[in-house]
């Protein structure tokens, strides 16, 4: 059973979370991370667009990552779910698929010239959300929070841990 959560923040005045609730990071940060969801949905869906696209895109910008397993893997995607996402920007002329010429059970994906143009606007969309649910943090906080957030990816999921050595990955530019 789902239970439908409201992140509308017009509350009733004096209504709060049980204070036993505010004291868990772990539920502030399910809190946070629903919002986030929520949010990114509506942003990206108001395009006709979703995030899922957005993280395939950039896989496929970074170039080492060219079948649709790696894909997948790179982004803890269902393999099989993977390729209807992959359908959805095919048909819209953001990637192109061709079957491996070494392999062929395998398809090479790439990004095509309008899947750079898409990228770009999926970006901005993120950025833009990240601004709006991080508004109230300055930009040394901003920084705090991407670190701390980041370690704890990484310890739990090896694909988070930066590949360059440094505590942070490069930013990307929008």
């Amino acid at each position: 059973m789902t239970t439908p959560i409201t992140t509308d923040p017009v509350l009733k005045p004096g209504v709060k979370a049980p204070y036993e609730l505010i004291c868990s990071t772990t539920f502030l940060l399910k809190r946070v991370g629903m919002l986030a969801k929520e949010r990114s949905m509506e942003a990206y869906e108001a395009i006709g667009a979703n995030p899922y696209h957005y993280g395939v895109l950039a896989v496929l910008e970074e170039g080492a990552r060219d079948t649709q397993a790696k894909i997948a893997d790179a982004l803890g995607y269902d393999r099989s779910w993977l390729v209807g996402l992959l359908d959805e920007l095919e048909e819209a002329g953001f990637i192109e698929r061709k079957r491996d010429p070494e392999d062929r059970r395998r398809h090479l994906v790439s990004l095509t010239p309008a899947g750079k143009k898409r990228l770009a606007q999926l970006r901005a969309v993120s950025k833009s959300v990240e601004s709006e649910l991080l508004a109230s943090l300055d930009s040394e906080q901003r920084d705090q929070l991407h670190q701390l957030l980041l370690q704890l990816a990484a310890d739990h999921d090896p694909r988070y841990a930066p590949a360059n050595g440094k505590s942070t990955p490069a930013k990307t530019p929008v």
